[in-house]
């Protein structure tokens, strides 16, 4: 599920960090189709428009080195810290 998305997350992962640091992100097929302020917003604000599992959420943190668990938008999301 998400290939499309996913692959389009990686293949832009550094324009998309740049354009969107902070923020949550919809993307549906090789556009980001909305912008929001955090994960909860996202999703409250994406399912007006769309059925979930039609979209998919990112998350972009303003620190590179922290990491977070992207999960399927019918899930809440866990921040987790990478330890080296």
């Amino acid at each position: 599920m998400f290939e499309v998305e996913n692959q389009y997350y990686q293949e832009n992962r550094e324009a998309i960090r740049e354009k969107y640091i902070g923020k949550a992100i919809a993307i549906v097929g090789n556009t980001v189709v909305g912008t929001y302020d955090n994960m909860g917003d996202a999703y409250k604000e994406i399912i007006k428009t769309r059925k979930p599992g039609t979209f998919c959420l990112k998350n972009i943190p303003v620190d590179p080195d922290e990491a977070y668990i992207e999960d399927h938008p019918r899930l809440t999301p866990i921040r987790r810290p990478v330890h080296a």
